[in-house]
Parts: C-alpha cells; sequence; structure tokens
C-alpha cells in the first residue's frame, strides 16, 4: 500500500534536512528553500547507526537535546514544527522524500568522511527518484578546498592558510531569517517513516540527572547564541586579547557550543564583530578584532585539517608519533578525571569542566599538556574524555587541539614544550580567583602560594598530593620524545 502523503502532485514540498545548522538565520539550505516558494518540511534525522559516524558524549547530546527544542519553538512560532526521526539517514531520507512527494532535499554540509558518504549516498537516491538533493556552505567561512597552496595541496602551518584565507576575499554576508516560510505543521506521519518525539530521542540524562551545572551556565539554541554574541561584544570585545588568557576574567566569547551545533554561523560572528569594532571609540579595538578573528580562523584551519585528515581523531599526524611509549595508569588518568591531581590549575580546569560542560582555553592547554607530557598518556584518552565532557565537542576542534598539544599534529607546538601547571597558574590566574571559585578548598590559601599549596606552612590537609613532581615529569617526556629519533 502506497504512503500516503499530504501533498497533492502539483504542491510537492522542498526538504530541509538540518543537522550541525539548528537556526533559522544565516542558513542557506533553509533561505534556498524560502526562495522556492514551495511548502517547507524540517527535518531532523538522529542517527547512531550509519558506519563511520561518531555518537556524541553526554553533554552534547544535552546541548542537542536545548537546541533542537529551540529550533522546534521557533518553528512552531512561524506556523511549523521540526519533524524528529532516528535511523539510518541514508535510508530514512531517501524515503521520507518518496512518502512525501518532495520536490527537492537542502541541506547543508559536514566534512568528516563518516558525514559526506552518508551525505553523498543520500544524494545519490534522491536523483535516482529524481527528486533534486542540494547542499549549500553554512558551517564555514571557508570551505576546505576552496583553500590550498600554491602547488595544490593542503595546508598544513596555520599561519600561511589563514593569510590565503584573507587573500581568497571577505566571508560573505550573512542572511537573514527569511521573511517567509511556508512551513509544513501537519503531523509528519509517513506510513514507512514514523515521526518520533524528541524525548523519545533520550539525549537528555535522568538516573542520574548529572546536568544540574549545564543547565545554570547555558542556554542552547539560536536565541541564547545571539544573547551570547551581544553580551560579549557590548562587554568583553574591547579587551578581547589582553584578557583572553586570564580564566578568572569573563573575557572569552563563551560561543564554542553555539557554533559546533550551528546555533550561529562563523559569518554572523565575523561580520557582528566587524561592525561592533567599527562603532567603537577605543582605537584599540581593531587590534581585539583581529585576535577573534583569529581564533574563528583555528576552528576554519581544524576543519581544513579534517577534511583532508579524516583520521585525525584516532592517528596521528606525524606517524613518528606512532612508537610514543605511552604509559598504562588508570589511577593517574582518574585523578586527571576528577581533578584531583595536587596541580591547582589542572584541577580546577577539570573541575569546571564536569561541572558546566566547558572549560577555558588556556585551561584546556595546560590541562592537556599535563596528561600527555607530565602523565605520559596517550592524547587519544584526553580527546575521548573532552568528547564526552564538552558541549562543544567538535569533530574538527577536539582532535586538531589535542594533537597540536600533544606535538602529534600539523602545525603543532613543540613536544619539547611542557607547560609548568604552577608557572602557568602564577601567570594567567595570579591571585587565585579561578582555582579558589573551582577548588573551594584553597580558599583560605594565599594567593601568593595558591598554585603550589604542597608547600612548607602551606600545606591543606583536604587538598590532594602531587601524583607526579613537575621535574621529574618533565625529563621523563623529553626523554620518551628522544626515543622517537
Amino acid at each position: 500500500m502506497a504512503a500516503e502523503t499530504p501533498f497533492p502532485g502539483s504542491e510537492r514540498p522542498v526538504i530541509v534536512w538540518l543537522r550541525d545548522d539548528l537556526r533559522l538565520s544565516d542558513n542557506p539550505a533553509l533561505t534556498a528553500a524560502a526562495n522556492c516558494g514551495r511548502r517547507i518540511i524540517c527535518v531532523f534525522v538522529h542517527d547512531e547507526e550509519s558506519e563511520g559516524l561518531r555518537p556524541l558524549g553526554g553533554a552534547a547530546r544535552w546541548w542537542l537535546h536545548g537546541a533542537l527544542q529551540e529550533v522546534d519553538n521557533a518553528l512552531r512560532a512561524r506556523g511549523g514544527r521540526l519533524c524528529v526521526y532516528r535511523g539510518v539517514a541514508s535510508a530514512v531520507m531517501p524515503q521520507l522524500a518518496a512518502d512525501s512527494k518532495a520536490a527537492a532535499v537542502y541541506w547543508n554540509r559536514r566534512y568528516g568522511a563518516g558525514e559526506r558518504r552518508v551525505d553523498e549516498a543520500v544524494k545519490t537516491a534522491l536523483k535516482t527518484q529524481g527528486i533534486e538533493a542540494k547542499s549549500f556552505n553554512g558551517h564555514l567561512l571557508y570551505e576546505p578546498w576552496s583553500i590550498k597552496t600554491k602547488s595544490g595541496t593542503p595546508f598544513r602551518v596555520f599561519s600561511a592558510f589563514w593569510r590565503a584565507a584573507h587573500e581568497a576575499g571577505e566571508a560573505s554576508q550573512p542572511l537573514d531569517v527569511p521573511s517567509r516560510l511556508n512551513l509544513f505543521h501537519g503531523p509528519c506521519r509517513q506510513a514507512s517513516t514514523p515521526r518520533v518525539e524528541l524525548a523519545d530521542l533520550a539525549l537528555e540524562p535522568s538516573s542520574p540527572d548529572w546536568a544540574g551545572g549545564l543547565r545554570s551556565n547555558w542556554r542552547p539554541g539560536e536565541a541564547g547564541a545571539l544573547a551570547q554574541l551581544e553580551f560579549f561584544l557590548e562587554e568583553h570585545l574591547n579587551e578581547y586579547a589582553d584578557l583572553r588568557d586570564f580564566p578568572g576574567r569573563l573575557a572569552t566569547s563563551r560561543l564554542s557550543p553555539y557554533l559546533r551545533f550551528g546555533n550561529i554561523s562563523p559569518r554572523q560572528l565575523w561580520h557582528a564583530a566587524e561592525a561592533a569594532a567599527n562603532a567603537a571609540t577605543n582605537p584599540g579595538v581593531h587590534r581585539n578584532l583581529e585576535k577573534f578573528r583569529s581564533e574563528l580562523g583555528w576552528r576554519e584551519f581544524s576543519y581544513h585539517l579534517l577534511y583532508y585528515n579524516p583520521e585525525i581523531s584516532s592517528q596521528n599526524l606525524q606517524t613518528r608519533f606512532d612508537g610514543m611509549p605511552w604509559r598504562t595508569d588508570a589511577d593517574a588518568i582518574r585523578a586527571w578525571q576528577l581533578g584531583k591531581t595536587g596541580y591547582p590549575i589542572v584541577d580546577a580546569g577539570m573541575r569546571e569542566l564536569w561541572t558546566t560542560g566547558w572549560m577555558h582555553n588556556r585551561v584546556r592547554m595546560v590541562v592537556a599538556s599535563f596528561l600527555v607530557k607530565h602523565l605520559l598518556i596517550d592524547w587519544r584518552q584526553g580527546e575521548a574524555w573532552f568528547w564526552d565532557t564538552l558541549v562543544d565537542a567538535d569533530p574538527a576542534n577536539n582532535a586538531a587541539s589535542w594533537q597540536w598539544v600533544a606535538g602529534s599534529g600539523a602545525d603543532a607546538a613543540p613536544y619539547f614544550r611542557v607547560f609548568n601547571p604552577v608557572l602557568q597558574g602564577e601567570k594567567f590566574d595570579p591571585d587565585g580567583r579561578y582555582v579558589k571559585r573551582w577548588l573551594p578548598e584553597l580558599d583560605g590559601v594565599s594567593s601568593s602560594v595558591v598554585h603550589r599549596p604542597w608547600q612548607r606552612g602551606s600545606k591543606v590537609e583536604v587538598y590532594p598530593e602531587r601524583i607526579v613532581e613537575h621535574d621529574f615529569a618533565r625529563q621523563r617526556a623529553l626523554d620518551a620524545f628522544k626515543g622517537l629519533g
């Protein structure tokens, strides 16, 4: 029996397949659908079955639930709804298109190898059915293949990549929310592709519910993204370059999870920051603007690396690190995860991560260096922990950043650069504001010794002993690196 459809043949709809672009503004696929004049069905497919797709970690699943709920709310306010499905996307999407007699399916592109295989399979199936399949750039300023060296090869050095990106031209202007969205508001229940409720995806934790800290610190979705952008531009853009490395100061943008799930686009950030800088009276604001833009550039570079190195989360980009003598030490890993290493800046960062699903970028570098170099534990174990606990766990940024710290990546920090966690704390958290926030057991310790509480006269009985001594760990790491040849 043929599936029933609410659309007569003359009114064939267009499906917008939402993924990492959970917003209505600056959404090229949605705008293209609106410009068609056809009825629009907005669809999300939760695919945890396709080969090559990495399942989301717990914190990211929590964020995804909130972002999907916000998209559904925004569509309902405009007379539509978000139709949610579950299953293998390469099977669900063509069947849904057939069931609804769709004229076209539009989506914004993804860049991981598994995601691209799924998208190509969907595109092939749709074209076989005579249904238009069209994709757009809604996730990056510059897609990976658009920026290449003069010899036509991918970039391996960020500075050269970013110069070439600038030479490629200014990022295009973001798109407004379409003024008219002819949204489908029916039940989305075709016979062979049953819709599910958002709650059926079980994205939020229940037993136990560990997401209280996430809820109190974040507002997932497009409205939250725009509010956070406005706050950052008004309050912190003017001091961004000077204060972004100090975790005790709220000087970073905190926009990374919104970018991860496409609640806001990099084009929106690029041009909003430029407009704010041009309107500012402080002549030094443009230095802050360029620093902020360069951080967007690192995100672009990470996606460049992901596209040309699909196994970046599991394989060393520099193969000589395949011979690294990583240690197996379950107790040390657990102490690192729980924020009980005995080094305040490391422990504060790990406890911030566990509570809020986020960690200050400077501290991310310190805790990653500590795991890889002080403990000599494979960077992949740290990357996996971040993948599970970060609300902004990004398939490109997370892996590229861990490889950068480990020294195994493209344009990586030299392996022999071993962050001293005491000196890092004293330099970037000189008054102990950050560590005391996350380590209340150090609240009464003088700021002069708060980053070395083991010193005589300042030892805190309830704070853990150091699990490794810095000088010993540094030398062990250097010896291991020298052994690679």
